[in-house]
């Protein structure tokens, strides 16, 4: 028997509860992990409150990231006592989540844990960390280096932001963070490595098609407006990351800044990365994040917490990262 936060739907009503299951219930899958800790993304929020159709079926368990040890396995790849990370994959949407205590998954969906990383450290990484570093990944291969100037970050208190702010500081890039809580979050995303922080207000004006260059590149987490207005204000042969859509999935913007100033788009997804691009973001991330980012940038919550927890983060007003201990 195994406890599990699990989501059940009726009348297009989601309701969430903690059971205990037998082992028996777990989906198909190669290798079977006690899982040690999961993590609440903005997508869990949406899963476990019912404010987005997230999940494809019920009973659920919701999750999208777990950190924990094998148990079984029929894949040679994965032996008995392994740590293992998992994110993405439409784990927590298609196929039972992170938010228990075992889960059975399909080997090709895990990597093997950093040596340098706990598995409270990976969560505290998770979805969001993966994410982040993916994206500073895309800007160094688009050739922006930190001698060019400035890199904007938007979203900057979320979960990939703050990660994003804190890998780029590592790495000697002059960091400018945006947030809509700058009053209440500045010094702490100064703490993890922004220069400066911005109010999320001076970018909510309309973009014109072309306006002042100021950054070299960016890391986008919201989409919409704001990606528009950042992408306008672009410097020459500058790059954005784009991996968010919280501000919504539209783009009114132009191809001026591209067939004018060549600023190139990337498009980042961190749900279907392929195996060598997930290791190797895992080991850069433990190689480049500081101890004072799981020290600064994160809590942890029991089980029992969740559902409180998933309304929070859905209505704006969870900071950094939140793991799940199971």
């Amino acid at each position: 028997m195994f406890k599990a936060l699990v989501l059940d739907q009726a009348d297009k009503i989601t309701t969430s509860s903690i059971q205990e299951l037998d082992v028996s219930r777990l989906p198909q899958g190669d290798v079977l992990i006690d899982v040690d800790y999961s993590s609440l993304n903005y997508k869990d929020g949406l899963a476990i409150t019912g404010k987005g159709k997230i999940c494809r079926e019920f009973p659920m368990v919701p999750g999208i990231d777990l950190t924990g040890t094998v148990a079984e396995s029929s894949d040679s790849r994965f032996s008995t006592g392994q740590k293992v990370v998992l994110t993405g994959w439409g784990v927590g949407e298609t196929h039972w989540g992170g938010m228990a205590q075992k889960a059975r998954l399909k080997a090709d969906w895990l990597v093997p844990l950093p040596e340098k990383l706990s598995g409270d450290q990976a969560m505290k990484i998770g979805t969001a960390g993966l994410t982040a570093m993916l994206c500073v990944q895309a800007l160094q291969d688009a050739g922006i280096t930190p001698e060019k100037g400035e890199i904007l970050v938007t979203g900057a208190s979320g979960g990939v932001g703050s990660v994003a702010v804190t890998l780029l500081s590592e790495l000697g890039y002059q960091v400018v963070a945006v947030t809509g809580r700058s009053s209440e979050n500045g010094e702490w995303l100064k703490s993890l490595g922004a220069s400066r922080v911005v109010e999320r207000s001076e970018f909510e004006e309309p973009a014109r098609p072309l306006e002042k260059q100021i950054w070299a590149g960016a890391v986008d987490t919201v989409g919409s407006k704001m990606l528009a207005k950042v992408l306008a204000q672009v410097d020459y042969d500058g790059a954005v990351a784009a991996c968010g859509l919280a501000g919504g999935f539209d783009l009114p913007t132009t191809v001026m800044p591209f067939i004018l100033r060549g600023v190139k788009l990337l498009g980042v997804d961190s749900v279907y990365a392929p195996f060598e691009r997930r290791q190797k973001a895992w080991q850069r991330i433990s190689e480049l994040l500081p101890e004072s980012y799981y020290d600064n940038g994160c809590r942890e919550i029991s089980l029992e917490e969740v559902s409180e927890a998933a309304e929070a983060i859905t209505n704006g007003q969870i900071t950094g990262r939140v793991v799940i201990k199971l």
